[in-house]
């Protein structure tokens, strides 16, 4: 690892600082310091423009890819690290609104018709993202950035009845993780993470993991699967079959190749937690894949990986 990504990975992570207005848009590019594992008590409306990698939702470990949009409510964990060659920038990734609880339940009592908007905002305790929004979300950023006063609530507010609207969502995370305000451990989760994103392709021991974040094996253990929902060998799985679904569904990789790209050193090991984790087999999954985007562009094929000259992969 080198020492820039070393120093990536130990970020000073703070709650999210509160913004004038009910309403708040914030947009950043990549790196900065707002990507870091952390959570704040505004809910969350997140649209990707650029890049592709890996999110992070409460115990939900994921792809993202532009366009991809994405509702936390509050103080649920979050975070997205995009995949791409070291030194990659990004002017602008991530187009966010922020806004408080009070600021719909205020309207509910005023508003009745409103009350519809409550299920939805129920549901992002656990994270939720939307499917055949891009387009939608796009206008909508770009109205709620330019508008203000009336205008902005407006904007909002209609944007809220669409994606109140099923069936093109799911919910993410199993569990609702409830973290401390403890800026100190949400540096070391981060810091985790984001070991894990550069090694997961080779063999990582708990006791390394542990010494890392100055815990013994039994405190860290403890400490990473409730800050995190996941045991940490169920999590480094995760994101290893992650990384092998974005190879499934963007590569003519064979799946044995895949397997030892993504850190399994057989390939039995792989299809058994494979298809614990996706309910179904490595091939299964490639055809499905490609049947559900057949008829919508998809990213040009990946390649196996973005290394640096150290094997680690970068991320931002």
């Amino acid at each position: 690892m080198t020492q820039h990504q070393a120093n990536q990975g130990m970020p000073e992570l703070e709650i999210s600082d509160k913004q004038p207005g009910a309403i708040r848009y914030l947009e950043h590019g990549s790196p900065h310091w707002r990507i870091r594992w952390h959570y704040h008590d505004e809910y969350e409306l997140h649209l990707i423009v650029a890049s592709n990698g890996k999110m992070f939702i409460g115990d939900y470990i994921g792809n993202f890819r532009p366009g991809c949009l994405v509702l936390t409510g509050p103080r649920v964990p979050h975070n997205w690290v995009s995949i791409a060659p070291e030194g990659t920038r990004y002017e602008l990734r991530d187009q966010v609104v922020h806004f408080d609880h009070e600021v719909i339940a205020s309207a509910v009592t005023l508003f009745p018709e409103l009350s519809m908007l409550l299920p939805l905002l129920d549901r992002a305790r656990h994270g939720i993202e939307f499917f055949r929004h891009a387009d939608t979300a796009q206008k909508y950023m770009l109205r709620i950035k330019e508008a203000d006063g009336a205008a902005r609530v407006g904007y909002f507010y209609e944007w809220l009845d669409l994606l109140a609207r099923p069936p093109h969502q799911r919910s993410l995370s199993a569990t609702h993780i409830d973290l401390p305000a403890n800026s100190e451990l949400q540096r070391k989760v981060d810091c985790v993470i984001r070991f894990v994103m550069g090694h997961y392709q080779h063999k990582i021991l708990l006791g390394q993991v542990a010494a890392l974040v100055g815990m013994s094996e039994g405190h860290f253990s403890r400490f990473f699967h409730r800050a995190t929902g996941n045991c940490f060998n169920d999590f480094v799985n995760r994101i290893r079959i992650a990384r092998a679904c974005d190879l499934l569904s963007r590569t003519d990789m064979a799946v044995t190749l895949i397997a030892g790209e993504v850190g399994f050193n057989n390939i039995a090991n792989f299809n058994r937690r494979f298809t614990r984790h996706k309910q179904t087999t490595p091939s299964q999954y490639r055809q499905q894949a490609r049947q559900r985007y057949s008829s919508v562009s998809v990213p040009p094929p990946a390649r196996a990986g973005f290394h640096s000259s150290d094997g680690a992969m970068a991320f931002h």
